[in-house]
C-alpha cells in the first residue's frame, strides 16, 4: 500500500486542512518546516520516508481564484522523480488533457467540480486523470450517478471524506468498503482520518492501494518506522 503525503495550497502557502471547512484554513504550523512555504513543507514531508507521490490540493484554483502552477513547477524542479497528483478543480476535457500531457502534475478530477454526469463523462474521457469521489458531511458531492457508475471510473479512484480530514477520527471505512465492492480491479485510495499505524494496517488489509496523509505526519503519530514499513 502506497503512502502519499498531502499539501493544501491557499494564498501561496500550505494551509492546515480540517473537516473541509476551507474558509477557516490557516497557514500550517508544523515541526517539519520552518515556514508554510510549499517547497519548505513539501521538503519536510518528503524527508520522512521514501514517498513516490505527493498529492496537492490547489484550493484557490478549485475556488476559481487563480492557482499555484508556478509553485507546482518549482516542486517538480526540486523533486524531479516525484509523481505529483494535482486537484486544481479542473473539469474541461482540454484543460485536463493538457495537464496530463504537459503538467505540472497529473490531474485529479474531483467530483465536487463536476456539474453533471455528462460533464463527468467528458472529463474522465480526457484520459490520464485520477477520479476523486468527494464526500462532504451532507453526502456525495457532485453528480450522484457518478458514484454508482464504476464503468465511468478510471483505473485510480480516491475516496475523499472531507469531514474526516484533519479530524483524527479514523478513516471512513463504510464508504471505502462500498467503493471497494464496486471498483473491480481499480486501485482505490483512501483520504481522510488516518490516525496511526493501526489505521494503515486496517486499510491495507482491506485491499486499499494507497492512503493520503497529512495530519498524522505533521504531528508525529506516524513514526519513521511506521512509514518505512510501507515505503522501504
Amino acid at each position: 500500500m502506497e503512502l502519499i503525503p498531502v499539501i493544501d495550497l491557499m494564498g501561496g502557502a500550505v494551509v492546515h486542512a480540517r473537516r473541509g471547512a476551507r474558509e477557516a484554513y490557516r497557514p500550517i504550523e508544523t515541526p517539519l518546516s520552518a515556514s508554510a512555504a510549499p517547497l519548505d513543507v513539501a521538503g519536510g514531508l518528503l524527508a520522512l520516508g521514501a514517498f513516490r507521490t505527493l498529492y496537492v490540493a490547489d484550493l484557490d484554483a478549485i475556488a476559481g481564484r487563480g492557482g499555484h502552477d508556478a509553485a507546482l513547477g518549482a516542486l517538480r524542479a526540486r523533486h524531479p522523480g516525484l509523481d505529483l497528483w494535482v486537484d486544481a478543480g479542473e473539469a474541461a476535457p482540454a484543460v485536463l488533457a493538457r495537464r496530463a500531457a504537459e503538467g505540472p502534475g497529473r490531474p485529479v478530477v474531483g467530483s465536487e467540480s463536476l456539474v453533471s454526469l455528462d460533464a463527468a463523462t467528458a472529463a474522465l474521457g480526457a484520459g490520464g486523470g485520477i477520479l476523486s469521489l468527494d464526500h462532504g458531511p451532507e453526502g456525495p458531492r457532485g453528480p450522484v450517478e457518478l458514484f454508482e457508475r464504476p464503468d465511468l471510473w478510471p483505473e485510480a479512484v480516491i475516496v475523499m471524506t472531507l469531514a474526516q480530514v484533519g479530524a483524527g477520527q479514523g478513516p471512513d471505512l463504510d464508504t471505502l468498503d462500498a467503493v471497494l465492492a464496486r471498483a473491480g480491479g481499480r486501485r482505490v485510495y483512501a483520504a481522510g482520518g488516518v490516525r496511526d499505524a493501526g489505521d494503515l494496517h486496517a486499510l491495507a488489509a482491506r485491499g486499499v492501494a494507497g492512503v493520503l496523509l497529512a495530519s498524522a505526519l505533521h504531528d508525529g503519530r506516524l513514526s519513521r518506522a511506521d512509514i518505512a514499513a510501507f515505503t522501504a
